[in-house]
């Protein structure tokens, strides 16, 4: 069945919008679960389709399409939000001087760790972020470098890479890239703590994490000595 041409929405089979619209935010909420306990590759769809009550099998094809589909829409829940405390950040980062590094890495990591803390869905999603980024194979999903992309990243990652030392291009993205996933993982796994019954160790508040961890990430930056590494990045 088409989407209702006013409203861009899918009604259920009997042409319920409401109908639909309940089935498909209990289907969001099922595999926002589901991908953050079993991965985004080993979640079970026609599991999903149980917790989300219903007893039509191919339920998450009929609403989404595939499990791409799923997996962006499970993503774009805190596009918005994560995209307007970017920007907010990334302002207060360019008033800061041009070797503030720590200032433009705090974009990023605040962001994503006040969305982790504030509820089970904000957790479950940086769970899910953490396995994409290390992920190759479950990035490349259709759709999902594009929701992964709507946050508005790319803004404070140039301003991170203005404020690097200079290095060959190569050495730069490799830098980048483990920053990145340090973080994500970081979060991801104080996430997973957050709801958990028993820590294993004494966490810090907030603003300490935070601190930290962007100490943390620019020292993976600047970390010296350099590597001998040809500009091209290749084998000399």
């Amino acid at each position: 069945m088409a989407p209702d041409e006013t409203t861009g929405e899918t009604p259920d089979p009997t042409g319920d919008l409401s109908s639909g619209r309940e089935t498909r935010a209990r289907l969001v909420e099922a595999a926002t679960r589901a991908f953050a306990d079993h991965g985004v590759q080993n979640a079970s769809l026609l599991d999903i389709t149980r917790q989300a009550g219903q007893r039509n099998r191919g339920a998450v094809h009929y609403h989404f399409g595939s499990r791409a589909g799923l997996l962006t829409t499970v993503l774009d829940q805190f596009t918005e939000v994560l995209a307007a405390r970017e920007r907010e950040l990334l302002a207060a980062a360019r008033e800061r001087p041009d070797d503030d590094l720590g200032a433009a890495i705090e974009a990023v990591v605040r962001p994503s760790v006040e969305v982790a803390e504030g509820d089970w869905r904000g957790r479950c999603y940086l769970m899910i972020v953490a396995e994409l980024i290390a992920d190759d194979q479950a990035r490349a999903l259709d759709g999902v470098e594009e929701a992964l992309a709507r946050t508005g990243g790319h803004e404070v990652y140039a301003l991170i890479v203005e404020r690097m030392p200079a290095l060959p291009d190569a050495l730069r993205e490799e830098r980048l890239t483990l920053m990145t996933g340090f973080v994500l993982r970081a979060i991801g796994d104080r996430a997973r703590a957050l709801g958990g019954d028993s820590p294993r160790r004494e966490r810090l508040d907030t603003d300490a994490f935070v601190a930290n961890l962007v100490a943390m990430a620019a020292a993976m930056l600047r970390a010296h000595p350099l590597p001998d590494v040809p500009a091209s990045g290749l084998p000399a």
